[in-house]
């Protein structure tokens, strides 16, 4: 499946995309980029800057890795917005793939994630919280390649 006539390039020599942490939730969030029905994603600004790593592109590239740190497919970013947590919208939230049908929803899980022990560990600040106002990296992005070979794909 490719979208652009750009030559893919050694899918090795592109930056890593993790989605959560390894485990069920980045085996599910992989599984429904790799379905079709994930073409957004979320993170904390905040995150970006505590790890020192540049805000995503629109246009980049990146392989996607599974919770084995196989590469399991290549996408390319189309949009890139920062807003406040407060004003993530429905269009967005159902985007993500996972389920949500109301903003509400959508918010409690990724508010789960991101008050998790792992997630306050990853920033080194033990009470972290989001609020209305906690600035978020809003990224729409489509599927390129799957890069799992036929035995592996179901």
């Amino acid at each position: 499946m490719t979208h652009d006539p750009a030559p893919l390039g050694d899918p090795a020599e592109l930056p890593r995309a993790e989605f959560a942490f390894p485990g069920p939730l980045r085996d599910k969030l992989v599984a429904a980029i790799l379905d079709g029905s994930k073409t957004a994603t979320t993170g904390l600004l905040l995150d970006y800057e505590h790890e020192g790593e540049p805000l995503p592109e629109v246009g980049a590239r990146s392989v996607v890795v599974d919770s084995a740190d196989r590469p399991v497919a290549v996408i390319e970013i189309t949009d890139v917005r920062i807003v406040p947590l407060g004003d993530v919208d429905l269009a967005h939230a159902v985007d993500e793939g996972e389920g949500d049908t109301t903003v509400a929803g959508w918010r409690a899980a990724h508010e789960r994630f991101w008050h998790s022990d792992e997630m306050r560990a990853a920033l080194d600040d033990p009470t972290f919280t989001v609020d209305d106002t906690t600035p978020v990296v809003l990224e729409r992005f489509h599927l390129l390649t799957d890069l799992r070979s036929e035995a592996d794909a179901p």
